[in-house]
């Protein structure tokens, strides 16, 4: 089994499970591909670079959701299912922890996982234009398959999937999406007006944003919170599904609701006193 290794070396445990990864996987009959990034964190001989993997069985992410969503896009739309270590605190994405690690890589090598197919954009989860610089809002015009929306007076505006409903989307007030409903959330960050509130579109729409002169300079677009660009007066930015989803690793029979009491505290009232 050929299984890839993407990790986020800001945790300081990485080097430690890296090591375990290294002793334990050869009696699996797993073969282990390294990013670059972390190779040096290895213990000699590292594995060989990913990049090299002529065809992944499993993507193994050690870190967090970012890391996972960075994984994923260095796929670039295989679908190659992804195995998310959880290394943080929240981590609503993953499905193991290190703890977990020995049964996850059992379970894995076994088949006895299941799989959650997960709708992508493009580039992947999360999609947001906001203003740089100076905080102020900036006026946008958000479209639907060509049919305009309105103009929006905000912070920026967040074009997320189910699976990034509970991320940016979420913190903008907009509305936590089942991963099984097909559509694509568009929610304004702190809009200028009671009157906007949050949209839930088909997964097929084409959703378009543009610049509204002369509120147009220092506008930045960012995916996932990790790779961003400027976004230039009179250009727009068209937000699409992905030609192919996303397969995360599901270990157990924890379900979506089930993490989302867990990770988000979801109706915890422990905190409560019995009268």
């Amino acid at each position: 089994m050929n299984v890839g290794v993407v990790g986020n070396p800001s945790y300081r445990d990485l080097k430690t499970i890296l090591a375990h990864l290294a002793q334990v996987t050869p009696r699996l009959g797993i073969t282990l591909y390294t990013e670059d990034s972390i190779g040096p964190l290895w213990p000699d001989p590292a594995p060989p670079p990913l990049h090299g993997a002529s065809q992944l069985d499993c993507l193994l992410t050690l870190g967090g959701d970012g890391t996972l969503l960075r994984g994923a896009r260095s796929l670039n739309g295989a679908r190659t299912p992804i195995l998310g270590v959880n290394l943080g605190r929240v981590g609503f994405l993953t499905t193991a922890t290190s703890q977990t690690l020995d049964w996850a890589l059992d379970t894995l090598v076994r088949r006895a996982y299941g799989t959650e197919s997960r709708l992508a954009l493009a580039p992947l989860n999360d999609t947001v234009v906001h203003k740089g610089g100076v905080a102020r809002v900036i006026r946008l015009r958000v479209s639907v398959d060509g049919d305009e929306v309105g103009q929006y007076s905000a912070d920026g505006i967040v074009v997320a999937t189910p699976t990034g409903s509970t991320a940016y989307a979420l913190s903008a007030g907009g509305p936590i999406v089942v991963p099984s409903v097909d559509a694509i959330v568009v929610a304004a960050i702190c809009p200028h007006t009671l009157a906007v509130r949050p949209l839930v579109v088909p997964s097929t729409a084409a959703v378009t944003i543009e610049q509204i002169p002369p509120w147009s300079e220092d506008v930045l677009v960012s995916f996932d919170g990790q790779v961003g660009t400027t976004m230039t007066p009179g250009e727009r930015l068209v937000v699409k599904r992905a030609a192919h989803p996303v397969l995360l690793v599901r270990l157990g029979p924890e379900g979506f609701f089930a993490r989302m009491r867990k990770k988000l505290q979801w109706g915890d009232l422990s905190d409560r006193e019995r009268k």
